[in-house]
């Protein structure tokens, strides 16, 4: 377990030392949802909420593909988005099930397109009481120096509607 541990700090840390000791800047966005946690931990934790928000948002999602992985870390996942076919790669880095933790690296696309030198998002679920939660959703991001000017930001909105996604999903089909 403690090698488990240590591997995944190593992994984040690893990402955030890519930065180049710029300061790492965030966009958050929370949500509180009338399920309880581990259920909202099992549609965040593999590919669940990836498809789920892509079946609802189809005029925003074009595609989500999984090229490497089966959804545990490792797994590499694309998503293209409408229109003009730009799309946002990401390696899933950190999956922690007992804090009910996910986070990504940005490999290509997204902020990383328009200046930005690292993109990590992150998803935390909360738990607040056994039948609510929190979904904090996180974007860690760092501007290259010679973008700086132009101020390029990561879209938290994405992120935002994914959480509204999963919330109406879950509340609705409460047992």
């Amino acid at each position: 377990m403690l090698k488990q541990v240590s591997f995944i700090f190593f992994l984040v840390f690893s990402c955030y030392m890519g930065v180049e000791s710029q300061e790492l800047k965030h966009l958050t966005d929370e949500l509180q949802v009338n399920v309880g946690a581990n259920r909202v931990w099992e549609l965040y934790r593999h590919l669940g909420i990836s498809r789920l928000t892509a079946q609802q948002l189809k005029n925003v999602i074009q595609n989500v593909q999984v090229l490497e992985g089966d959804g545990g870390v490792g797994t590499m996942l694309k998503l293209t988005f409408v229109p003009g076919n730009s799309s946002y790669t990401e390696r899933f880095i950190v999956i922690n099930d007992e804090k009910k933790v996910k986070v990504a690296k940005g490999l290509e696309g997204g902020c990383l397109a328009i200046g930005c030198s690292v993109q990590i998002v992150r998803f935390d679920i909360i738990e607040k009481t056994k039948d609510s939660c929190i979904i904090r959703s996180d974007i860690a991001y760092a501007v290259k120096k010679e973008f700086e000017a132009n101020d390029p930001k990561p879209n938290i909105q994405l992120l935002a509607a994914a959480a509204q996604i999963a919330k109406r999903f879950l509340e609705s089909s409460k047992i």
